[in-house]
């Protein structure tokens, strides 16, 4: 009995660190592109609002920066709490910019 609590517990944790790298991806990839669409109309909003966002996502930004070219990079951290094995904070990178597309033909 106490080896199947084991698997499931082992389990349960993997699902639950799945997840919360998930919600990080998914925080950091909104974040990048809500700070993209400000990148020129705006720079200065552009990281804010991505704070933002990441914060309505359960995520908080550790680093925010947009380029002159219009490339927004960003860093977000989600915090998970396992019974056992305590606080763990999930990363997750993520970019954005303007689309360029070099010989298309039309």
């Amino acid at each position: 009995m106490a080896l199947v609590f084991a698997v499931a517990a082992a389990v349960m944790f993997a699902g639950a660190a799945r997840v919360a790298r998930h919600r990080a991806q998914s925080a950091a990839d909104l974040s990048a592109l809500a700070a993209a669409r400000l990148a020129f109309a705006a720079p200065d909003r552009g990281c804010a609002r991505a704070s933002s966002l990441a914060g309505e996502n359960g995520a908080k930004i550790m680093r925010c920066s947009i380029g002159g070219d219009g490339i927004a990079d960003v860093q977000v951290a989600v915090r998970l709490s396992l019974p056992v094995v305590g606080d763990l904070t999930i990363m997750a990178n993520a970019r954005a910019g303007p689309v360029h597309i070099a010989g298309f033909i039309g």
